[in-house]
């Protein structure tokens, strides 16, 4: 339990990408996290392939000084969230706060719309590569890529490698 008292905030909207929310919440909550669903509304949202999850919060509930990591899932919850001023405005926060921000899949739409991206190197969905060096961005095709406090990766099959990489930025040697 090497993350006991992280607080970890995956953010979530409809048809987020199932995997990419439920492996690093159970993920990081084996490590001990502190682990919290946050949506645009507190209510239950259901990924693209039927699984429920409950957001306790909404974003405008929390700030970045009530997390340690921000993780970002893709599937098409991206382009809702990426239109709510407050989620755009806590991922810009919780990023210029050096807090671990994660995002997988179209998650760097969110990552564009918070103006994060300007001289980061990144990788993402191959589909959103254009849009995200358009935001300044030097996109790569590989599993994960860190720049900083910046990690990014591609699909649901690299998310061991995006764990381990913002366990690891966590501080737990993974």
């Amino acid at each position: 339990m090497d993350l006991k008292g992280k607080r970890v905030v995956i953010l979530v909207e409809r048809d987020f990408q199932d995997m990419e929310v439920m492996y690093p919440y159970y993920r990081f909550k084996e490590e001990g996290a502190l682990v919290a669903a946050v949506g645009v509304e507190a209510k239950e949202y259901k990924g693209k392939n039927g699984y429920p999850i409950k957001a306790e919060k909404r974003t405008t509930e929390i700030t970045a000084k009530d997390l340690d990591a921000l993780v970002i899932p893709g599937g098409w919850a991206p382009d809702f969230l990426r239109r709510d001023p407050a989620t755009i405005a806590l991922v810009r926060a919780a990023f210029e706060a050096g807090k671990v921000v994660g995002a997988i899949c179209h998650a760097g739409w969110v990552l564009c719309s918070a103006r994060v991206l300007k001289g980061k190197r990144v990788t993402s969905f191959f589909a959103i590569k254009d849009d995200m060096t358009n935001a300044g961005a030097e996109w790569t095709d590989a599993e994960v890529v860190v720049d900083g406090n910046l990690i990014t990766s591609r699909t649901p099959d690299d998310l061991p490698a995006f764990c381990r990489a913002i366990l690891e930025k966590l501080g737990v040697r993974a």
